[in-house]
């Protein structure tokens, strides 16, 4: 009975995500290089080990939703309201993650705050993408 009970202890708190805030997301530099490809100067991150043990792992965090095309269901998740956030405002980066849903039919209103898990996947160089993107996202509240 005692293995069974640690057997099942282990498989939940394996497949519980992180649960991680956006301070944890900071461990991160950012160099300002030229994109040949469009020719724009960009700021390219490279990840600390924080931000680097996060990779690949399911992780919990919350933020404030920002509707990018709602038709074609693009949300970012931000530490920093509209106004604040870094499309606006005078946060960096690494303030902001992607969210790339499980679920294609997801509506949010602006600001509205919430609590999104997935998978962490981190992009230092396609400037098409965020540099925090989190993969199959879903809304925990």
């Amino acid at each position: 009975m005692k293995t069974l009970l640690m057997i099942f202890m282990l498989t939940y708190t394996a497949t519980r995500p992180l649960i991680i805030n956006w301070k944890k997301l900071a461990d991160v530099e950012f160099t300002r290089k030229l994109s040949k490809e469009v020719n724009m100067y960009f700021l390219y991150p490279t990840f600390g080990p924080t931000v680097k043990a996060l990779q690949g792992k399911e992780i919990q965090i919350k933020g404030y939703i920002i509707p990018v095309d709602e038709t074609e269901n693009i949300y970012v998740v931000s530490a920093q309201p509209m106004a604040m956030c870094f499309f606006c405002g005078g946060s960096g980066p690494e303030s902001i993650m992607e969210l790339q849903f499980k679920n294609k039919k997801q509506r949010f209103k602006t600001d509205e705050v919430r609590t999104v898990k997935g998978v962490l996947q981190l992009n230092p160089t396609d400037i098409e993408h965020l540099n925090y993107i989190l993969k199959n996202a879903e809304v925990v509240e």
